[in-house]
This record gives C-alpha cells, structure tokens and sequence, in this order.
C-alpha cells in the first residue's frame, strides 16, 4: 500500500521512514465515514488532515498529497500520503471504512473490537492470560491504550517509532511519522494530526 522509497531513488535512511509495513496487519483497518439517514458518504484521507497542518506539525515544507485507494470487498481504505521537502518527515494518514458498494454484516468497528479487543483490559489482566502473552512475543509489545481521543484510540509500537490509530463511530484511520523523533515525540505529532483528523470526520 506505500510508496517503496527505492522507488522514488531515496536512501536507505530515508526508507526507514516507510515504515509503513504496519504490525498486526492493521492495515487494512483504517478508516473514517459517516452516515447520513441510510447513505454512507465516503471520505477521502486527504481531505481529514491539510498540507499545512501536517507542515506545522513536522517543521517541514509538505511538497504534494497523494491519495489512493481500494477495497477488499468489505471495507474502503482511503489513504493520504504527505510528500515532505525532508522526505523522511513524511507522513501517512490512512482511512477504513465500511464499502458502500458491498453488502457486508462485517464492519470497521467489528474489526477494530477484534484487533483491539484483547487489549481493552488493564495490564494486569492481560499479563494473567496466556494467549495474551505468547501473541505479544510473537508480534512484539502489546498496543498502548491512548486516552482521550475519539471512541477509542491505541499506539502500536515498532522499530521506526509507531503508529496511531483511533476509532470514531463505525470508522477509524491511522497516522504514521516520519521522521528522526523518539517515540513519545512521534505519539505526540500523531495526536494533534489525529484530533485535526477527528474534527472533520
């Protein structure tokens, strides 16, 4: 789904920002819609968060948008990526929503309860069960529990910092940052991203 930096003649430091093989395949859940009566009105990622607002918050130019999409016959995924001028502060807003043109009784929030679910609990509770535990060694350290923002909002942790993802109604979207920050500098970037992103939803 992401730009292969090589692609683009860039150099190994700077591919790291594409970092964009998310954990958990989490991919394919990002999303954002909104429904009026019985019409779902599709969203589009770029229109979620400006070029300017991205700008601002990376302390660097944004050069272009580039947007695309698909579907996997179940949900719609819109996804926006910021081409900055310091092309390793890139970011990546992606966006899942149900697809309008499928009749489907699964939706984005039955995957996000299925992806997140197990991790709804205290951390008490989740280092008690086994299966918990043997998943987190498999796929590395267990999605942060993010107060404050949307329905439900969680940072899944990996080498090149993190991604972002929060959940508002039958929707949610991701954020992904480039960039050399540590990681609480990037869960901060992709909070404010993410608040601008839920205003417009």
């Amino acid at each position: 789904m992401f730009v292969r930096a090589r692609s683009l003649g860039e150099s190994s430091s700077v591919r790291s920002l594409l970092f964009v093989s998310l954990p958990l395949s989490l991919l394919l859940m990002l999303g954002g819609c909104r429904e009026r009566g019985n019409t779902i009105v599709m969203r589009d990622a770029c229109s979620l968060v400006s070029k300017e607002e991205v700008a601002s918050v990376q302390e660097a130019p944004v050069n272009e948008t580039k947007s695309s999409e698909h579907s996997d016959g179940v949900f719609r995924v819109s996804q926006c990526f910021y081409t900055a001028a310091e092309f390793s502060k890139s970011v990546i807003l992606a966006l899942v929503q149900p697809d309008s043109k499928q009749r489907s009784e699964r939706s984005p929030k039955d995957f996000w309860r299925e992806k997140f679910g197990p991790y709804n609990g205290n951390q008490k509770e989740r280092d008690e069960k086994p299966e918990t535990k043997s998943a987190e060694k498999e796929q590395g350290p267990a999605p942060k529990k993010i107060d404050g923002l949307g329905d439900d909002a969680y940072w899944v942790s990996n080498r090149f910092g993190g991604v972002l993802y929060v959940l508002k109604g039958d929707a949610f979207f991701s954020v992904g940052i480039g960039g050399t920050d540590d990681e609480d500098a990037k869960l901060e970037k992709s909070k404010v991203l993410a608040q601008k992103a839920l205003q417009r939803l």
